[in-house]
């Protein structure tokens, strides 16, 4: 599933074509994808200008000058191909996958400008929701979420109220979107091996002065794989097609068995299943 780096790629992609764009034209070519559209979907939309396009954890949100917001996921297998009279374009599309199926392409968005945007999703875990703006921190999807990991709110006295008392590994507990928003499997084995911390030490006893460290390196690691458009085992595309690289800086993320490359450390990078995810991590200095 594509983590926080892969949607901001995703974003980053959309957001030239379609902020400050209005959809001349929209298309659901199915009533639903996970869950059903609403049923005024294509009607909302035509004639709306989107006047910004943002990420809130994994989710893309398409704020119209109508008083709802567009809200999108990407599921595990959604993506979309921007076609322009200059040509096509794929951000965050997985390298490897084959070319979009004309029979998985479900949501069509059409500006005034001629840029067409189809949302194509073989597996439809994704999903498409509008929400009323004003409301849209109280809705089910968002309500619960915790900070944005890049964001002033997720600092070390965070994390150290959040761990307070628990018995779990931080790995597990950084997982859960209500303590910390976006996070996935690869960048939280990346973080915790940064900060040279154990994914399966009592979260609650680590201290102060190592979660500050945590965060610093999950920071690190988020604007890093950001700036190289991403990551992913697959090799998220940027907006101009260009891959991601990220994934050749993996320090420890499908490295099993190769020497750990925390300077001092004689260890060699160990695999374990963890709540049924597979932690990368180095047992000799991740304390």
């Amino acid at each position: 599933m594509p983590e926080l780096p892969e949607v901001e790629t995703v974003r980053g992609g959309l957001a030239p074509v379609l902020e400050g764009h209005r959809l001349a034209r929209v298309e659901a070519r199915r009533p639903d994808l996970r869950f059903p559209l609403p049923e005024n979907f294509v009607q909302t939309l035509t004639g709306a200008t989107v006047v910004s396009l943002n990420r809130r954890a994994k989710y893309l949100m398409a704020r119209l000058d109508r008083e709802d917001t567009l809200v999108m996921h990407l599921g595990m297998s959604g993506r979309f191909e921007i076609a322009r009279p200059e040509g096509s374009s794929r951000p965050g599309q997985f390298h490897y996958a084959p070319d979009p199926d004309p029979r998985h392409a479900h949501i069509v968005f059409e500006t005034e400008a001629g840029t067409r945007v189809t949302y194509y999703d073989p597996r439809r875990f994704g999903y498409m929701g509008l929400v009323n703006t004003a409301l849209i921190d109280l809705h089910p999807w968002f309500a619960a979420l915790g900070p944005e990991p890049l964001s002033d709110a997720f600092d070390a006295d965070h994390l150290k109220t959040a761990f307070a008392g628990r018995r779990q590994g931080p790995k597990t507990l950084l997982l859960d979107q209500r303590i910390v928003a976006g996070l996935g499997n690869i960048y939280v084995c990346e973080a915790l091996h940064r900060a040279r911390i154990s994914p399966f030490k009592p979260a609650g006893r680590i201290s102060r002065p190592r979660l500050a460290g945590l965060v610093d390196a999950i920071k690190a690691v988020l604007a890093e794989a950001i700036a190289a458009g991403g990551s992913t085992l697959r090799d998220y595309a940027q907006a101009d097609g260009a891959l991601g690289y990220f994934q050749h800086s993996f320090r420890v993320y499908d490295r099993e068995g190769r020497p750990c490359p925390n300077e001092g450390c004689r260890g060699a990078i160990d695999r374990q299943v963890q709540a049924g995810r597979s932690t990368f991590y180095c047992p000799v200095c991740q304390k």
